[in-house]
């Protein structure tokens, strides 16, 4: 069968480009655990690439875009992927490239979803507990949100959008996050400082890099769509930052690096929903909001006390959580045929909103729940003994550097 070459190598690509997240995200959250902690994030980011591959080609991909018309879950026709020749087009782009291709581009989604969870409880969680965690959350959170929303399932039929996945990926992600640290309870050492802020650079860098592929590729072809995707992500990530920066050095009287980094993944989580249906003005006008509302949710974390060590809830959960929201508001009939607020839809802003909170409550609740399960079968928080010397060691036997080259 002829397939596009230009859209078959730009989905080829997309999809390379969500795949260098991970990498990208362990890199981010290595440098601002603490030394003696470094692999272990970084191992539970890089295993969801070996685990959730496995779990997506046998019943994954079946159970989110498999029949399931208006439910919660597909079936399990495409078990195996049995049922779709290598050759099968794909129906949602008008047949232009391989499924095979959008199947590996949501595996990529599938991928780092869980894993963006792991910063919230770096130090505290064994990796015996974390590797069923990986396998239950996503048959019982992930895999429902992405039929509903993106597998013509309930909430699709209802008329929720969300371009990329802000209640998809980052609400159900932050707030899972928030649920485990409530959880496992705070570490020992809360001040344990970022390891490598190069390494943090380095990981925002890939993460912003990915995130071209993360939201333009999810126009899943070659359009005006993908290419306003491509430019929203680039610019509210770049007014995040800044905002960001400014916010913290009027606060605290100093522009802070991690700060600036930290406002930029910010800025990317809460154009994601939004990036293929708002004008270029709306992007700049969330990179802002991000910057503000994300760095407050941090600090308000900090305020109450909760060891979200590397403000998963405060970034992903909160951006998402934003972005949705004001993707209900900014939605540009002009743009990707689908008003907001500022147009006179309410009924669209309020579904948004809707959509958005409960899945953060599902994601939450559904989480801690799970934790307080798998602490029957293994212990989820490692001892006092194994925290204080660091799981690398403890764990994995292995350690970042050398130290006694340093």
């Amino acid at each position: 069968m002829g397939f596009d070459t230009g859209t078959t190598t730009f989905m080829i690509l997309s999809t390379s480009l969500v795949m260098l997240m991970t990498p990208g995200l362990a890199f981010f959250y290595g440098g601002l655990a603490g030394k003696r902690n470094i692999l272990g994030i970084m191992m539970q980011t890089f295993v969801s690439l070996g685990i959730t591959t496995i779990l997506w080609v046998t019943i994954g991909y079946s159970l989110c875009f498999s029949g399931g018309e208006g439910g919660v879950f597909g079936n399990l026709d495409w078990m195996f992927l049995r049922n779709i020749p290598f050759d099968n087009a794909y129906s949602g782009a008008d047949g232009m490239y391989p499924e095979y291709i959008f199947i590996a581009y949501q595996m990529m989604f599938a991928i780092i979803t869980p894993a963006l969870i792991t910063g919230a409880f770096v130090n505290r969680v064994s990796f015996k507990a974390y590797l069923i965690f990986l396998v239950v959350w996503q048959l019982l959170v992930y895999y429902p949100f992405v039929h509903m929303v993106w597998g013509n399932g309930l909430l699709a039929e209802w008329g929720v959008r969300d371009f990329a996945g802000g209640i998809v990926v980052h609400a159900t992600a932050g707030f899972a996050a928030l649920a485990s640290v409530f959880y496992v309870g705070k570490r020992q050492d809360t001040q344990s400082p970022p390891n490598s802020i190069p390494l943090v650079a380095i990981g925002t860098g890939l993460l912003w890099f990915g995130w071209y592929g993360f939201n333009a590729g999810s126009e899943l072809k070659v359009d005006s769509i993908t290419t306003i995707a491509f430019l929203n992500t680039d610019v509210a990530a770049s007014f995040a930052a800044i905002t960001w920066l400014i916010v913290e050095w009027v606060r605290e009287g100093k522009p802070k690096f991690v700060g600036l980094l930290t406002g930029a993944v910010a800025g990317l989580a809460t154009i994601t929903p939004a990036a293929g249906y708002v004008p270029l003005w709306a992007a700049m006008v969330i990179g802002v909001a991000a910057g503000i509302l994300c760095y407050i949710a941090v600090q308000f974390k900090n305020k109450w006390g909760w060891d979200d060590a590397l403000d998963v809830w405060g970034v992903h959960g909160m951006g998402g959580l934003f972005g949705t929201i004001m993707l209900g508001v900014f939605a540009s009939s002009a743009i990707n045929g689908q008003s907001g607020l500022l147009e006179g839809d309410a009924s669209f802003f309020m579904k948004e909103a809707v959509a958005v909170l409960g899945a953060s409550v599902y994601a939450f609740g559904f989480t801690y729940v799970m934790l307080m399960l798998i602490n029957f079968v293994t212990k989820v928080k490692v001892g006092k003994e194994d925290e204080s010397k660091g799981l690398d060691m403890s764990i994995h036997g292995e350690m970042a550097y050398d130290e006694g080259a340093l």
